[in-house]
C-alpha cells in the first residue's frame, strides 16, 4: 500500500469523529496540548519540517563545495603524483611539491565555496524574518505565537483570511470559512469548510471532506480553529513532494553545459598528449601524470568559487538596492529575464485608491449605493483589497462617523460567500432589527449584471431591458476610459433566510454604481522604459477590467492597441495563444488559472519569464514563471512561493535587481570565457611544443603553479565594472558560445606561446649556456640550465599575457580609455604580475624549477605581450562584428 493510501485511510476517519474522540485518540485537549507534553509529541509523530531535504544537511554542503567534476579531475592527479613523486620515487628525486599545490587547491576552492555556502544559508535565514512564518496555537489554554515548524500533533491552531494552512487539520470550529487548495489539488474553485462530524453516508475523496484543512492550502476569507493530525511529511502535501533531488535547475543545466564543453576539449587534447610523450619519451607513467595536469591546464579549476563569489557579490549587492534573493541560483533569472509579467495595481498604480463617485443606475449620486457597499465591505471577511479599504474609508468623513456606526448596529452579518476570482464579487448576508434579510452583493459590472434581473431607481424596483448591458455602458464607460475602475452594487431581499448558497445569487436587483480613481505612479511611465531598454517586455496580466487596463497602460507607454481578455482566452488552442502571447501585451479580467496559462506560453515560446505578484491569486503564477517576484507586503504565501522579494513594490527596484543580474552574469561569463581560450592556448602550445622539444616545455608543477596563481587574481573579477552595453540585453547563460569563443582566441595566444618558445629555444637559452642549443650540449648540468631557463621564460610569458588579456578581453571596447576595469581589478592583477614575477628572483623559485632570467628578457616580454594585446584587439573586432556580442 503507498504512502498517500496510508495516509488517506488513517486521517479520513476523524473525518467522521466528534472532536471529543480525536482528542481522546491523540492525547490532547480542547485547551491545547501541555507544554510538557510537546517534546514526547515531537519525537512519537516526527516534526512539521522536511528537513531531510539534502540541500539543508551540512555533508550535503560539504559535497557541493568538495565534489565536482573540476576537483576529481584535480584529486586524481594528486594521486597519480603521491605516487609517482614520493612512493615509487627515489630518496634523491623524491618530492611532494605537485601533490600539495594539487590538494591545496581543492582545498583553497572548496573553503571557499562552502563559506560562501554558508553565506548564503544566512542571508536565507535573515529573509526569513521578513516572511511571516508563525501559527496562533492554543496551548495550556493560552494563545500563543510559535513557528510553524514547531507544530506537534495534538496542537490547536487557529488561522484566519490570508494565512496559510500550516499542517493537516480536522476543524472544530470556523466562521465563513473559505479555502483554496489549488497547492494540493491544482484547481481555482475555493470550497467552504465547517467543523461538523461528517456521517459515513456521505462518502467523498480526502480533498473533498469539509471539515479538514491541509497543509499548503490557502485561507481566502474567514476564521478557523482545529487540531492538528498530521505534519511535515505526513501530510497530504508531504505525501506529493519528494526530498531534492540531483534534477538540475536551469542554472545548474548553464553550468553544466560549460563543464561538458571543457571536457570535450580535455578528451582531445589529453589524449594527444599522453600518446605524444609517451612515444618519444617513452616514460608512460611520467607522460600520463603531465597528461592529466595538462587536463587540469585547460580546466578553470576554481569555476565553482568563481562563480559562487560572483553570485553571492551580487546578491548582497541587490540586497542593498531593495531586493533579497532568496536562493542565490535565483540570480539566473534576472540575468536572462526577457519578459516580465505583472498585474498593474501597486506596480504601475498606487497601492492605494480613492472613491470618486456612488451613483444610482443612471449616474446620479446616491448615498444608499454607498451605504450598501460600506456593510458589504464591513462584513466580508476575506483578504481586505484596495477597494474594500477605499470604502471603509469614508467613516472618516466629516459628519459621517455616527451614520456608519448606527449603520453596522442596524444592520449585522448572517452569512456570506467571499470573493471568488472565476466569479469576481463577493456577497453579503445581512439582517436588520426585524430579522429580515437582504443579499448585498459587489463587484465586476459584467458579472453582477448577468445575475440581474431588476434595476431600482428612486424606490421603485423595475423588471431590467433586454439591452440593460447597454445601458450600463453608457452610464459606466467614459469613466472606464478615464481610468477609473468601476463597480456594481446589487441586492436582494430574501426574508428570514439565514444562510446563501450560490443559487441564492440570481435574480438581484441592480442598485447602482462605485467609481475609484486608480492613478498612474508618477515613476512608471519611466520604469516602464527603462525596463524596454532593458529589452524586458512589460506584459499586464490583471483581473480588471480592459478598459481601465488600456487607459491605465496607455498612460505609461506599453502599447494596448489590442487586449486579449480572459473570456477570449478561453476559446484559443494552445498555438493560438503562444502565437497571441508575441503581439499582445495587456490580458484583461483574468482568472488565476489565465495567468498561468499565459505565463507557459510565454516559456513554451522560449522566453525567460519574470512574474511579479503579492496575492494569493498570483501563487500559481509565480511558480510557474522562471523567477517568481514578490513584494514583503504580499501574503504570505506568495512569499514564500516567489525567489525574490521586493523590498519596495517599484519597477524602479526591480530594475536595479535586472541591471545587478546581468552585471554578476557578465563577470561571471569573463572569467569563464577568458580563462579557458588562455588555458586552451597554453595547452595547444604546451602540445605543439611537446612533439618538437627533447624536454618537457613546461613541468606538471609548473602548470598547477601557474593556474593556481592566475586563478588567485580571478577572485576579484566579481567586483570589475561591467560596460552599460554589456546590461542592455539578457545574458544567455550556458556553453554555447564557449567553444566558439575559445577557438577565436586561444590560437592566437598559442601564436605568442610558440613565437616565445623559438626566442627561447634557438637565442636567450643558448646564449647564457655557451653558445649551443639543447642538443649540443652534453654537460648534464648546463642541459638542467638550459631547460630550467626555458621553463622560466615560457613560464613568465604565460602569466603576463594570461594576466594582461583580461583587461583586452572583458570588454569590446578599447581597454583603459573607452573602458576602465574597476580599481581592485588594476591593482590586485597589476600587483600579481609584479609578486609572481618576483618569486623568479627569490631561492624558493628553485622548488618549482623556475631560475632567475636577465633583465632584458622583460623588455622582449613587454614587446611580445603588446603585440599580443594589439592582435587580440584586432580579433575582437572583428569577433564581435561577426557574432554581435563579446563575451
Amino acid at each position: 500500500m503507498s504512502k498517500a493510501t496510508l495516509f488517506d485511510s488513517r486521517i479520513k476517519k476523524y473525518a467522521y469523529c466528534e472532536p471529543s474522540e480525536i482528542y481522546r485518540d491523540i492525547g490532547a485537549s480542547p485547551d491545547g496540548l501541555p507544554i510538557e507534553q510537546i517534546e514526547s509529541m515531537r519525537e512519537k509523530y516526527g516534526k512539521n519540517s522536511f528537513n531531510e531535504r539534502k540541500n539543508d544537511t551540512m555533508m550535503q554542503r560539504l559535497r557541493r563545495a568538495f565534489i565536482n567534476p573540476f576537483h576529481v579531475i584535480l584529486f586524481v592527479l594528486g594521486i597519480v603524483s603521491l605516487i609517482t613523486d614520493v612512493f615509487v620515487a627515489s630518496n634523491f628525486a623524491r618530492n611532494a611539491t605537485t601533490a600539495i599545490i594539487i590538494f591545496s587547491m581543492i582545498l583553497i576552492s572548496g573553503v571557499i565555496r562552502l563559506i560562501q555556502e554558508l553565506r548564503a544559508k544566512s542571508a536565507a535565514a535573515q529573509l526569513d524574518r521578513l516572511i511571516h512564518e508563525s501559527v496562533t496555537v492554543r496551548r495550556d489554554g493560552e494563545l500563543m505565537e510559535i513557528p510553524t515548524e514547531e507544530l506537534v500533533i495534538g496542537d490547536l491552531v487557529l488561522f484566519s483570511a490570508g494565512d496559510r494552512v500550516p499542517a493537516d487539520i480536522r476543524l472544530t470550529k470556523s466562521t465563513d470559512l473559505f479555502i483554496s487548495q489549488a497547492a494540493i489539488t491544482g484547481e481555482s474553485a475555493i470550497l467552504e469548510k465547517n467543523c461538523r462530524k461528517l456521517s459515513y453516508g456521505e462518502q467523498k475523496t480526502l480533498t473533498q471532506l469539509e471539515n479538514l484543512a491541509f497543509m499548503a492550502t490557502t485561507v481566502i476569507s474567514g476564521k478557523g480553529e482545529g487540531i492538528v493530525l498530521a505534519v511535515g511529511k505526513d501530510t497530504l502535501y508531504g505525501s506529493f513532494t519528494k526530498p531534492d533531488s540531483d534534477d538540475k535547475n536551469s542554472f545548474q543545466k548553464g553550468a553544466n553545459s560549460i563543464a561538458w564543453v571543457m571536457l570535450r576539449f580535455m578528451a582531445v587534447l589529453v589524449p594527444i598528449v599522453f600518446v605524444l610523450l609517451g612515444i618519444t619519451g617513452g616514460k608512460w607513467l611520467e607522460s600520463f601524470a603531465f597528461a592529466l595536469s595538462v587536463a587540469v591546464g585547460l580546466m578553470p579549476e576554481m569555476l565553482p568559487m568563481v562563480i559562487t563569489a560572483c553570485l553571492a557579490k551580487g546578491s548582497l549587492a541587490m540586497s542593498k538596492k531593495q531586493t533579497i534573493i532568496k536562493d542565490i541560483n535565483a540570480m539566473q533569472g534576472f540575468g536572462s529575464m526577457d519578459v516580465l509579467c505583472m498585474d498593474k495595481t501597486g506596480t504601475l498604480t498606487n497601492e492605494s485608491i480613492l472613491l470618486e463617485y456612488y451613483m444610482d443606475i443612471l449616474g446620479n449620486e446616491n448615498t444608499e449605493v454607498l451605504d450598501l457597499a460600506y456593510l458589504n465591505s464591513s462584513y466580508h471577511s476575506g483578504v481586505r483589497n484596495t477597494i474594500d479599504n477605499a470604502i471603509l474609508a469614508c467613516k472618516t468623513m466629516p459628519g459621517r462617523e455616527t451614520h456608519y456606526t448606527d449603520l453596522l448596529a442596524q444592520y449585522q452579518k448572517a452569512d456570506e460567500i467571499p470573493f471568488d476570482y472565476a466569479r469576481k464579487f463577493v456577497s453579503t448576508l445581512v439582517r436588520d432589527s426585524d430579522g429580515e434579510c437582504q443579499i448585498i452583493m459587489k463587484g465586476d459590472i459584467r458579472h453582477i449584471v448577468s445575475r440581474c434581473s431588476h434595476v431600482e431607481y428612486r424606490g421603485e424596483t423595475l423588471p431590467i431591458e433586454k439591452d440593460g448591458m447597454q445601458s450600463v455602458s453608457s452610464v459606466v464607460d467614459d469613466m472606464l476610459k478615464e481610468g477609473m475602475k468601476v463597480i456594481a452594487i446589487a441586492r436582494k431581499n430574501v426574508g428570514h433566510q439565514r444562510e446563501i448558497t450560490p443559487a441564492d445569487e440570481f435574480n438581484m436587483t441592480l442598485v447602482g454604481y462605485l467609481s475609484f480613481f486608480d492613478a498612474p505612479k508618477q515613476t512608471a511611465k519611466e520604469s516602464v522604459a527603462a525596463l524596454k531598454r532593458l529589452k524586458v517586455a512589460p506584459k499586464i496580466l490583471t483581473g480588471d477590467q480592459a478598459a481601465i487596463a488600456v487607459s491605465v497602460c496607455r498612460r505609461v507607454g506599453i502599447s494596448a492597441e489590442t487586449v486579449l481578455t480572459g473570456a477570449k482566452l478561453d476559446e484559443m488552442t494552445d498555438s493560438e495563444l503562444r502565437t497571441a502571447v508575441e503581439e499582445i501585451h495587456v490580458f484583461a479580467e483574468l482568472t488565476p488559472g489565465q495567468k498561468v496559462r499565459l505565463v507557459s506560453a510565454l516559456r513554451e515560446n522560449g522566453h525567460s519569464v519574470g512574474f511579479l505578484g503579492d496575492g494569493v491569486n498570483d501563487i500559481p503564477a509565480l511558480c510557474e514563471a522562471n523567477v517568481g517576484i514578490s513584494v514583503d507586503t504580499a501574503v504570505d504565501a506568495a512569499k514564500d512561493a516567489a525567489d525574490v522579494v521586493l523590498l519596495q513594490k517599484d519597477l524602479n527596484v526591480l530594475e536595479q535587481g535586472v541591471l545587478e543580474g546581468r552585471k554578476t552574469f557578465t563577470n561571471m561569463l569573463k572569467y569563464i570565457k577568458i580563462t579557458a581560450s588562455s588555458n586552451f592556448g597554453n595547452i595547444f602550445a604546451i602540445i605543439c611544443a611537446s612533439a618538437f622539444l627533447p624536454f618537457l616545455p613546461m613541468t606538471s608543477i609548473q602548470i598547477l603553479l601557474l593556474n593556481l596563481l592566475y586563478d588567485i587574481l580571478c577572485i576579484v573579477l566579481p567586483w570589475d565594472n561591467v560596460d552599460e552595453e554589456e546590461t542592455l540585453s539578457p545574458r544567455d547563460w550556458s556553453g554555447k558560445t564557449l567553444g566558439r569563443f575559445m577557438m577565436s582566441f586561444g590560437p592566437i595566444s598559442s601564436l605568442f606561446d610558440i613565437a616565445t618558445f623559438l626566442f627561447l629555444y634557438y637565442f636567450l637559452c643558448p646564449m647564457l649556456c655557451g653558445g649551443a642549443t639543447y642538443l649540443n650540449i652534453t654537460d648534464p648540468s648546463l642541459q638542467l640550465q638550459y631547460v630550467s631557463l626555458f621553463q622560466t621564460g615560457w613560464f613568465l610569458e604565460s602569466m603576463w599575457t594570461q594576466v594582461l588579456i583580461l583587461h583586452f578581453l572583458r570588454t569590446p571596447k578599447v581597454p583603459f580609455m573607452q573602458s576602465r576595469s574597476s580599481t581592485p581589478v588594476i591593482c590586485i592583477t597589476l600587483a600579481g604580475i609584479v609578486a609572481f614575477t618576483a618569486i623568479t628572483f627569490t631561492s624558493g623559485a628553485s622548488l618549482f624549477g623556475l631560475t632567475m632570467l636577465p633583465l632584458w628578457y622583460f623588455a622582449f616580454l613587454l614587446i611580445v605581450a603588446l603585440a599580443y594585446m594589439l592582435l587580440t584587439t584586432v580579433a575582437k573586432y572583428f569577433y564581435k562584428k561577426k557574432y554581435q556580442e563579446l563575451i
